[in-house]
């Protein structure tokens, strides 16, 4: 049985009540409320729910605001993750929106309309709508932040995790942006021109090994054979480890890099990579153009030089060679010549 106590201040005024629930088989619970009707509903509920077996301990989520279980998951566990820097781009956009609730008070509401907002937000680096991927991006963060909280950290959900209950944003069909015309020289152009100097030979390595853009910013020069013209992936996306061949273009663009001091090729951030590309876009006049989309450039080329998709998943590291389809359409009219 619940007991509820009135609080008073120091002057013996009214300020509240209190409900405290002990049970046996359950650490006890309370809570303080304006009213004595609230105090006695809340008990009510919550005895309910231990006598069906389903109560859950929220006083740790509601105590708990969502930017601190963030700044812990950043602490304690980007530092142990691929991709660190996009992880703590996506730690800050949540914290900017959603940091100042309890997470006992992160509904599936509430995520829902953090999602409509976001896909409807002009993005400051693009000047571009911010898309679904990166949205989505976003929402798996915010699950998987709240999922370490509810089991390993005892900061529970009543309602359960809530970005299970809201539908993921729709992703478009795969891009096919390549570059056209005289876009490649006009990028480059656009490049050299950037205060950046390591912008350059980043998107010539890019578009030259098909390297993501957190394979080229992990790279590091104890992994990199300029002799033998080879880039050994160690850590790639995919789980698995990737010798990676340079074309003569590549090793020129590796060699005109200074020998940062802690080994690394590139010392920038993926944020840095993707506004300074950005804004080379923007000396060249090149519309709808990102960096990852020179990957698909890299990859559609390594079709039309004549390799099969087994030979091009050895390089692009494509884990299914069904990844690569759509890009044997490149290859069709060579196929109709071998028919006669």
């Amino acid at each position: 049985m619940a007991t509820i106590s009135p609080r008073h201040d120091q002057d013996d005024n009214l300020i509240g009540w209190q409900a405290i629930i002990r049970k046996r088989g359950f650490p006890s619970q309370t809570k303080t409320f304006r009213t004595k009707r609230d105090a006695e509903a809340w008990a009510k509920v919550t005895e309910s729910e231990m006598v069906r077996g389903v109560f859950i301990q929220r006083t740790e989520s509601e105590r708990t605001l969502l930017s601190e279980l963030l700044d812990r998951y950043a602490t304690e566990v980007v530092p142990t993750l691929k991709g660190g820097s996009r992880d703590m781009s996506r730690i800050r956009t949540l914290k900017a929106h959603l940091g100042k609730y309890a997470v006992a008070s992160i509904t599936s509401a509430l995520v829902a309309q953090y999602r409509d907002s976001r896909l409807a937000t002009i993005s400051k680096s693009t000047g571009m709508l911010v898309g679904p991927q990166t949205v989505k991006h976003e929402l798996g963060m915010l699950q998987r932040v709240l999922k370490k909280g509810a089991m390993e950290w005892g900061v529970l959900l009543p309602g359960g995790i809530p970005t299970l209950q809201v539908k993921m944003p729709r992703l478009p069909n795969s891009r096919d942006r390549r570059l056209v015309d005289d876009e490649e020289a006009r990028l480059l152009r656009g490049c050299r021109e950037s205060n950046a100097a390591w912008l350059y030979p980043a998107v010539i390595l890019a578009i030259e090994t098909a390297m993501r853009a957190s394979e080229l910013l992990g790279l590091g020069w104890d992994n990199i054979d300029l002799k033998g013209r080879v880039a050994v992936l160690p850590d790639t996306k995919n789980g698995t480890a990737r010798r990676v061949p340079l074309s003569f273009r590549a090793v020129d663009a590796l060699e005109s890099l200074p020998r940062n001091i802690n080994g690394k090729v590139f010392t920038v951030t993926y944020r840095a990579l993707a506004a300074n590309f950005t804004l080379a876009c923007k000396r060249a006049a090149i519309n709808d153009l990102r960096f990852h989309d020179l990957r698909h450039e890299a990859t559609s080329r390594l079709s039309e030089k004549g390799l099969n998709p087994m030979q091009m998943a050895a390089i692009t590291g494509h884990k299914t060679l069904q990844m690569l389809k759509r890009y044997t359409h490149l290859r069709a009219e060579d196929l109709a010549k071998l028919l006669g």
